[in-house]
């Protein structure tokens, strides 16, 4: 603005008043960039490691919590079905499987819109914050602004821009549709066997959700060690892989750990799909019977 472009005039004129040459003078003047280091057991790391950590954590407790969100929004829905008897009539016209993975498949469909709807928004952020907020990107105020705030704000871009962000994002993608459609067959099961008692429903839930957790507290280990023990069985076990892999998806990770977590990821969806579909064959018809896990193994393992 006005003023700045005064101002430095006026020091322009006193400088060379002085006989101080204006270039030195700004070589002197110019600010030092600050870089943070992180001390490991390979040694020391960039502070652009600690992007890496963040966008690892964000991705691994955002599966988290839709895994958990979305998985109990398929529990409640199909316990209304059942209380409001709409499931009887449903199912005379598809079958109690067809049902099963239309609620799954609709309520992740919603998951993934939220997902499209938020990388919109950050899109157009990028567009309109230089149209309604210039100053933010004044050269001349960035260039007064603190050394360390730049340097943080330069870390924070090279370490986006040296991350495989295409990689990480397809990733993320494949773990939460495979994470959530393999949780959301067993909430829905959980769902057929319950009316309206949410108690009940809660204490069936419990065991589903130990994974969920115990992913969740590996995951934080295996952004701080990603090579560690735990971290590698974490990533490859299918119930904790969702999450935990997340916690290793920024740093180099074997072809081969990944191929067999993949792998086994698919495998168990596969496989509970199937045992849970003979619950909720059983249980989305029953009334007035508690079942037990015991009882509800039967369902699943039982020969048709």
């Amino acid at each position: 603005d006005i003023e700045e472009v005064i101002n430095e005039a006026v020091v322009q004129k006193r400088l060379k008043a002085q006989g101080i040459d204006p270039e030195k003078y700004k070589q002197i003047r110019a600010n030092v960039s600050v870089e943070n280091t992180i001390d490991t057991k390979e040694g020391g790391k960039k502070g652009v490691a600690a992007v890496a950590y963040g966008v690892s954590f964000a991705c691994g407790i955002l599966i988290y919590m839709m895994m958990i969100i979305y998985g109990t929004q398929v529990m409640r829905g199909v316990m209304e079905e059942k209380t409001n008897r709409i499931a009887e009539v449903i199912v005379s016209s598809v079958k109690p499987f067809q049902l099963m993975m239309g609620k799954i498949v609709g309520i992740g469909a919603v998951g993934l819109t939220q997902f499209a709807i938020w990388i919109i928004l950050i899109v157009l952020l990028q567009f309109t914050i230089p149209l309604f907020f210039p100053d933010m990107l004044d050269t001349a105020k960035m260039a007064a602004a603190p050394a360390g705030e730049i340097s943080a704000a330069t870390n924070i871009v090279q370490g986006l821009s040296s991350l495989p962000l295409l990689k990480i994002g397809l990733l993320f993608l494949f773990y939460f549709l495979g994470g959530y459609l393999t949780y959301a067959s067993l909430f829905a099961a959980i769902g057929s066997v319950v009316s309206d008692d949410q108690q009940e429903a809660q204490q069936l839930v419990f065991p589903i959700l130990m994974p969920i957790i115990l992913g969740f507290v590996i995951m934080t280990n295996a952004i701080n060690d990603p090579h560690s023990s735990m971290a590698v069985f974490g990533s490859i076990f299918p119930l904790t892989s969702p999450i935990v892999m997340m916690g290793r998806v920024t740093f180099d990770i074997p072809w081969w750990e990944l191929a067999l977590s993949m792998a086994l990821l698919v495998g168990c969806f596969l496989f509970f799909t199937w045992i849970t579909a003979k619950i909720y064959r059983t249980g989305i018809l029953m009334y007035g019977k508690k079942p037990s896990w015991k009882e509800m193994m039967k369902w699943a393992f039982k020969k048709s």
